[in-house]
C-alpha cells in the first residue's frame, strides 16, 4: 500500500482517483503529478505567471525608453531591479519546462504513464510550444543594440509570456462551482484587462507624438506640458499610468466622462474597440454576478415554496391549531437540519456497493460503540448498515404512541427521550440506550404499552423487525451472540393488549418458530428422515395432550405438528371432544412421510410473515 501523502492544496482534482490509491512503477528522477512537490511548484509558477501578466505589459509600455536602454548598455544588465526579477522569472520558466519533461501524466485509460519517452512525446504534443515561447529571454538575446526599433520589439516579444495564462485559466476552471471564487476571478479578470488596455492606450499616445494627443492634453491640464527637446519635462509615469487606467475603466464600464478623450484617429479607433470589449465584459461579468446571486438565494426560494405547500395543505384539510403549529415547527426544523435535501434520494443515486460504504460510515458510531454489534463480520455490518434508518426528532415529538404496533428496534444516538404511561413518566432514556421489544422471544410483533416522547433534539437509529431478522437469518453464527449481548433498556411490549399472555400457546409457538428458524439449515442437511411411526408419535404428543400453560418437554423442540404451526399464526379453534379424536384425518390413516416436510416447508418459506 502507498503511504498517505501530505495534504497540499493542489491545482488538480479534489477527489482522489483510483490511480492515486495504487503504487505506480516510476523511473528514477520522475516526479508524480499529484505529489506535494509538484503541487507547491504549480503554485509558485502560478504566482510568477500573475507577476508576468501585470508587470510585462507595464514594463513594455512605460519603462522601455531610449535613455533606459543606453543606461543599461553602459552599466550592465543589473541596473534595474525589475530586469533582475525578469531574468529570475525566465530561469524559473525554463526549469518548469525541464520538470514537465519528467512529470507523469494520466492517459485516456486512467493509467499513470511514467516512461520518460512517452512523457516527452505527450509534452511535445501539448503545452511545450507555449511554454517554450513564454520562457525565451528576448531582452537577453537582443541586448545591447540600443535602437528605438529594438526597444519596441523587445516590449512586444516580452508579452509572449502572457501565453502561460492559458494554462492557468484551464486549471482555475475547477473553481467555477464556487460562487464567491467565480465572482473574485471575474473582478480580477476585469481589472487585468483594464490594466492591459491602459498600457496600450499610453503606448498609442506616446507613438503619436502630436500636439493634439491625449498626453499633451494631460500635460496642459496638470500644468506639466510636454517638451520634445527635454523628455524629462511633462507628466510623470505615475500621472500617465493613473490617467490611462482611469480612461480604460470609464470606457469599459460606461462611455466615459470626457475629461480624458481621444483626439487622433488612432486614439479614436482604440476607444471604439475598448467600448466594444467593455460591452461584452459588462454583459458577461454582470450576467454571471446575477446568476451567482440567484444561486445563493435558490435555497431560500425553495424553502418558501415548500412552506407555501405545507400551509396550503393545512388550509385545505382544515387542520386545527395545535397540530398545525407542530407541522410548521417540524418543517422549519427539518429544513434547517437537512437544508431541504432528501438524503435518501441522494443515497439511492449511487450503486449498492457504494451505498453500503456510505451507510457504514453514517452508522459507524452505533456499530462501533454498541456491544451487540462487536465481533460481527464486515459483511454482516454492511448488511445491517443498509437496513438502519436514521430518525431525527425535535423536542415534544412523539415517536411511539401507546397501542402502536412495535415494528422496529430503536437505538438512541443523541438526545434524551421519556417514556410515559398516561401522564406519569416511567423512565428517561439517553445516549446508547435501546427501546422496543425482544424480537427473538415473540413470533408476532406486540403493541406498545407506553408513549415515547423526545425531550431534546434526538438522533435515533431504527431498524425494522423484518429487516433485522432477515439479516440475522443470513448470519446465524452472529445471531446467537447478538441476542445474548443485546440489552433492551425499556421493553415497550404490552402482554395484556394482545391475545395470549407470555405463557400461552402463542408464545410457545413463537419459541418453536424461533427454534425452527435456527435449525432450518440443519434439518435440510440431515440424511435420515423420521419414520412414519415416529412422525405419528410426535403428532400424538403435540395434538393436545398437554395443558396450554404446562412446561414443555424436550420433544417440543423437534419439528412441531401442523396444528401448532397453524395456531401460531391465527387463533386456535376450540378443541374437539374426546370422542371426535378418532374421526380426525390425522388419526384415521397413517400419513405419508413427505406430508410433515411439506407442511413444514410451507411454514418456513417466510418465517417473517407473522
Amino acid at each position: 500500500s502507498v503511504p498517505p501523502l501530505p495534504q497540499v492544496l493542489s491545482l488538480g482534482a479534489d477527489v482522489l482517483p483510483e490511480y492515486k490509491l495504487q503504487a505506480p512503477r516510476i523511473h528514477r528522477w520522475t516526479i508524480l503529478h499529484y505529489s506535494p512537490f509538484k503541487a507547491v511548484w504549480d503554485w509558485l509558477i502560478l504566482l510568477l505567471v500573475i507577476y508576468t501578466a501585470i508587470f510585462t505589459p507595464y514594463s513594455a509600455a512605460f519603462l522601455l525608453s531610449d535613455s533606459e536602454e543606453a543606461q543599461r548598455h553602459h552599466c550592465g544588465y543589473s541596473c534595474s531591479p525589475l530586469n533582475v526579477v525578469d531574468l529570475i522569472v525566465d530561469i524559473m520558466f525554463i526549469i518548469d519546462i525541464l520538470i514537465n519533461f519528467r512529470t507523469t501524466y494520466v492517459n485516456s485509460n486512467e493509467e499513470v504513464v511514467s516512461h520518460p519517452a512517452k512523457i516527452a512525446i505527450h509534452y511535445f504534443k501539448g503545452w511545450f510550444l507555449i511554454d517554450m515561447v513564454a520562457a525565451i529571454p528576448f531582452d537577453l538575446l537582443i541586448f545591447g543594440s540600443g535602437s528605438e526599433e529594438t526597444t519596441t520589439l523587445i516590449g512586444l516579444l516580452k508579452t509572449a509570456r502572457l501565453l502561460r495564462l492559458v494554462r492557468v485559466a484551464r486549471k482555475l476552471d475547477r473553481y467555477s462551482e464556487y460562487g464567491a471564487a467565480v465572482l473574485f476571478l471575474l473582478m480580477c479578470t476585469f481589472a487585468l484587462i483594464a490594466h492591459w488596455l491602459a498600457c496600450i492606450w499610453y503606448a498609442i499616445g506616446n507613438v503619436e507624438g502630436q500636439r493634439t494627443g491625449w498626453l499633451h492634453a494631460l500635460g496642459q491640464q496638470i500644468g506639466k506640458p510636454l517638451n520634445s527637446s527635454n523628455p524629462r519635462h511633462g507628466p510623470s509615469i505615475k500621472d500617465k499610468y493613473v490617467t490611462a487606467l482611469y480612461f480604460t475603466f470609464s470606457s469599459l464600464t460606461s462611455v466615459g466622462f470626457g475629461n480624458v478623450s481621444p483626439n487622433t484617429n488612432s486614439e479614436k479607433i482604440f476607444s471604439i474597440c475598448v467600448m466594444l470589449i467593455g460591452s461584452l465584459m459588462y454583459a458577461s461579468i454582470f450576467g454571471n454576478v446575477s446568476a451567482i446571486i440567484q444561486r445563493l438565494y435558490s435555497g431560500t426560494a425553495r424553502y418558501h415554496t415548500q412552506m407555501l405547500r405545507v400551509r396550503e395543505f393545512i388550509r385545505f384539510h382544515q387542520i386545527p391549531n395545535p397540530l398545525r403549529q407542530r407541522l410548521e415547527e417540524y418543517f422549519q426544523h427539518a429544513w434547517s437540519y437537512t437544508n431541504g435535501i432528501d438524503m435518501n434520494a441522494v443515497l439511492k443515486g449511487f450503486p449498492e456497493c457504494l451505498q453500503a460504504d456510505i451507510c457504514l460510515h453514517l452508522n459507524r458510531s452505533l456499530l462501533q460503540n454498541c456491544a451487540p454489534f462487536r465481533g460481527a463480520t464486515k459483511g454482516c455490518l454492511r448488511a445491517l448498515a443498509m437496513k438502519f434508518k436514521t430518525t431525527h426528532a425535535p423536542p415534544g415529538d412523539t415517536l411511539v404512541h401507546a397501542g402502536d404496533v412495535l415494528t422496529a428496534l430503536y437505538f438512541i444516538s443523541r438526545g434524551s427521550i421519556e417514556i410515559l404511561r398516561g401522564d406519569v413518566v416511567v423512565a428517561i432514556l439517553g445516549k446508547n440506550d435501546t427501546f422496543g421489544e425482544p424480537l427473538h422471544l415473540h413470533a408476532r410483533p406486540g403493541k406498545s404499552r407506553a408513549d415515547v416522547r423526545a425531550l431534546t433534539y434526538c438522533d435515533l437509529h431504527k431498524i425494522l423487525r423484518e429487516d433485522l431478522l432477515e439479516v440475522l437469518d443470513m448470519y446465524p453464527e452472529f445471531s446467537d451472540r447478538f441476542w445474548g449481548t443485546l440489552e433492551i433498556t425499556f421493553n415497550l411490549r404490552d402482554t395484556n393488549m394482545i391475545p395470549g399472555s407470555p405463557g400461552s400457546d402463542e408464545l410457545d409457538g413463537g419459541f418453536s418458530r424461533l427454534r425452527r428458524r435456527k435449525l432450518s439449515f440443519r434439518r435440510r442437511s440431515e440424511k435420515d428422515a423420521p419414520s412414519p411411526g415416529e412422525s405419528r408419535a410426535l403428532r400424538g404428543d403435540g395434538g393436545g395432550g398437554q395443558a396450554p400453560g404446562a412446561p414443555r418437554g424436550p420433544a417440543e423442540w423437534d419439528p412441531p405438528s401442523p396444528s401448532s404451526c397453524g395456531s401460531s399464526d391465527e387463533e386456535e379453534p376450540p378443541a374437539p371432544p374426546p370422542g371426535a379424536t378418532a374421526l380426525s384425518p390425522f388419526r384415521s390413516a397413517p400419513p405419508a412421510p413427505p406430508e410433515p416436510e411439506e407442511r413444514e416447508g410451507s411454514d418456513m418459506c417466510n418465517p417473517l410473515s407473522g
